[in-house]
């Protein structure tokens, strides 16, 4: 595409330099820069984009994007082949050129778009897995991958920027693809990267605390998910769990039409009967005076919930409810989801439960399932760099709902591992614990040394095979450690 044709699309201050110019793609990355890109120098949390100018000229950017004037001394442009674009915010501004770019490839999408605190990657699994089984062509855009069609790209972010975004949905057009399945966080809405996204569809799992770190406050928090139903269009339909207490909040000021699922507050699509084991769980749905059996693979009342959530967008997508109900049926194990795997009678759950809340809820299903006749170990550390406030509150929770605990490092990131175990022990008062710092070790420990009708709980890391210690990321798996151990 044309530079001059991208330009009529978009807000700009200034423009300098040559316009006429071919863009073969853009970069906000000065390593992933080559011949005829636009690079946008963004500052970012880490660094900040416009240092790296240099660096994208040399390797063959053709146009600049950026805000801060004083980033390209005067004359430079003179000297060097490119065009420079100042604009008031490049964030924003990456958000209008990759939409004009990619020629706005979610208008031509059904969008399905799924936020929340947890049960957005399994409620995204639900709905593609119902739309493979109807053989209606699919891309994903989430936590543990990025798909289009059978293809799939390693994911970044749940939700990448805006750039990865729209190119991802203009693959999915140029395949084929009908619907894409998205995780929308709450940094994708405050950093404005799902700006001008074209959503058909929006899904509330519920909201606890979580990323304080950015958010700073709960208050802000909600208000920024907020954002994403407020902007919905007046045809869009909206999906929300009315058992969360601030659903009514959420959805205040959306144009779009809300349906409700849950157990109270007269939901529109009414569950009950909720039952589970370790062979996965079964419930009643009730929707328009019809009740429907619904049953997965997948365990625990939590994921009744993303199952709902799943069943209720589809059938307000028009698709037959028998189909979506052996669809949801066939949904495979997410992984790193309440994943469950053993040798013998000992269970081990991977989960990626790395929130106060999450965690609760990981230990109370095990209880719900074990019935005080197994003993439950639970392996789990905290991330550093993150929410601090969550560390002793998660100790008090895993002593309290495990017979045992070994408390281990999760992802330190940039912050000494010990210090944070210590943050954690702030909140544990019993002897019912041990601290292992190294992963591998803890695992191993909790593998072995458990009961042999022993209920496992490996949290906080799920599918993620990597451990991020002092900014380097190295391979590490839970699963994997852990069925070494069993065997």
């Amino acid at each position: 595409m044309k530079l001059s044709e991208i330009l009529n699309n978009i807000k700009v201050i200034q423009v300098t330099g040559m316009v006429e110019t071919e863009i073969k793609n853009i970069e906000i990355d000065s390593r992933e820069v080559r011949k005829n890109s636009m690079f946008v120098a963004i500052k970012g949390f880490k660094t900040d984009g416009h240092k790296f100018i240099g660096d994208a000229i040399s390797k063959g950017a053709t146009a600049v994007v950026f805000e801060n004037k004083n980033a390209i001394p005067e004359g430079f442009v003179a000297k060097n082949d490119f065009a420079q674009i100042i604009v008031e915010n490049s964030r924003k501004a990456l958000v209008e050129i990759s939409h004009v770019f990619y020629n706005k490839p979610s208008t031509k999408l059904k969008l399905i778009g799924i936020t929340g605190t947890k049960g957005k990657t399994t409620t995204s699994y639900f709905i593609k897995s119902v739309l493979d089984k109807l053989e209606i062509k699919n891309g994903l855009i989430g936590t543990n991958k990025y798909m289009v069609g059978d293809k799939e790209y390693s994911s970044e972010l749940t939700t990448p920027e805006a750039n990865k975004i729209n190119y991802l949905m203009n693959e999915m057009v140029l395949n084929g693809c009908e619907y894409c399945v998205m995780e929308v966080s709450s940094h994708s809405i405050a950093l404005n990267r799902i700006d001008y996204l074209d959503f058909d569809f929006g899904v509330f799992t519920n909201i606890t605390s979580d990323h304080m770190d950015f958010h700073k406050t709960f208050e802000d928090y909600l208000e920024t998910k907020k954002i994403f139903f407020t902007h919905l269009k007046p045809g869009a339909a909206v999906i929300v769990n009315s058992d969360d207490p601030n659903w009514q909040r959420i959805t205040d000021k959306t144009s779009a039409k809300v349906k409700t699922y849950g157990t109270k507050n007269n939901p529109d699509f009414r569950m009950s009967e909720i039952e589970y084991d370790l062979s996965g769980t079964k419930l009643t749905v009730s929707f328009n005076q019809k009740t429907y059996s619904l049953e997965t693979k997948l365990i625990g009342k939590f994921n009744a919930y993303n199952a709902t959530a799943a069943f209720s967008t589809l059938l307000l997508a028009g698709y037959d409810a028998g189909e979506v109900l052996e669809g949801i049926k066939q949904t495979p194990q997410v992984p790193g989801r309440f994943e469950v795997i053993g040798k013998g009678n000992k269970k081990i759950i991977i989960d990626y439960s790395h929130t106060a809340d999450s965690l609760k809820e990981a230990l109370l299903a095990i209880h719900h399932i074990v019935k005080d006749n197994r003993k439950i170990y639970t392996v789990f550390g905290c991330g550093g760099d993150r929410d601090r406030q969550k560390r002793p509150v998660m100790g008090k929770i895993a002593e309290d709902l495990s017979d045992f605990v070994i408390v281990t490092s999760d992802n330190p990131r940039s912050e000494d591992p010990s210090a944070i175990i210590d943050e954690i022990k702030k909140g544990m008062s019993k002897d019912n614990h041990i601290i292992i710092e190294d992963r591998e070790e803890a695992i191993r420990y909790a593998v072995i040394s458990s009961p042999e009708d022993a209920v496992v709980l490996v949290a906080g890391k799920g599918h993620e095979n990597y451990q991020e210690i002092k900014g380097e990321r190295k391979y590490f798996s839970d699963k994997d450690t852990a069925l070494k151990y069993l065997n």
